[in-house]
């Protein structure tokens, strides 16, 4: 991200079941302990917002065409950034979000197929600031699992929204953009071994530093 914010973005990536969730709050502790002197914000697409909230129950409730899927999807991060991400990074704020773009080439893009091309005007469109750059997170964290045993992490937790119902396919397709995306972009992304047991895999996050 090239920007005069004096923030800092970081968005924790990977395909459901991979862990994400159960170390994204801890990270969050981990920043305030570290940098004191900083707000640290915590968001989730889709949502963020009261408008991005409404629209995230349609997206993981509701069946819909795919490019309407894209759209809703960039409309809510749009507001988002507006809403919340801008306006944190701007006074110097940490801001950790529950997946950002990325999350939209893996899902809609690898796994359900939508021209990687239709994405990337997408996300120019929504995330070029005014001074031309795009707006991307200065650090992506990605939880990387094959989807086999995410597959059977997934099948010990609550209801499964419509993504979490996709089949085993769906989700290697997902895992596979996210790998793209990383190799494509590998300094802003930090990729952690999901396989590991829930505490290597904290032992490994907190050894990641930031530039502040």
């Amino acid at each position: 991200m090239t920007s005069t914010y004096t923030g800092y973005f970081i968005s924790f990536e990977g395909i459901d079941g991979a862990g994400k969730s159960t170390h994204i709050d801890a990270f969050r502790t981990l920043m305030q302990e570290r940098y004191p002197d900083r707000e640290v914000v915590m968001t989730r697409e889709p949502g963020g917002t009261p408008l991005g909230e409404q629209l995230r129950k349609l997206l993981l409730d509701s069946p819909m065409n795919l490019e309407t899927e894209a759209l809703l999807m960039f409309a809510a991060r749009r507001e988002h950034i507006a809403q919340v991400i801008e306006p944190a990074l701007a006074a110097g704020k940490i801001v950790i979000s529950d997946r950002f773009t990325d999350a939209s080439f893996a899902y809609q893009g690898g796994g359900r197929g939508l021209s990687l091309s239709k994405l990337n005007e997408l996300e120019r469109w929504v995330q070029t600031l005014p001074n031309g750059s795009l707006l991307q997170p200065n650090l992506t964290i990605l939880f990387d699992l094959p989807g086999e045993i995410a597959e059977a992490r997934r099948s010990k937790v609550r209801t499964p929204d419509k993504f979490e119902q996709m089949n085993l396919d769906f989700f290697e397709k997902v895992r596979q953009e996210y790998l793209r995306r990383a190799k494509e972009d590998a300094g802003r992304f930090h990729l952690v071994d999901a396989t590991q047991t829930p505490e290597a895999i904290w032992n490994g996050l907190k050894l990641i530093q930031i530039a502040l």
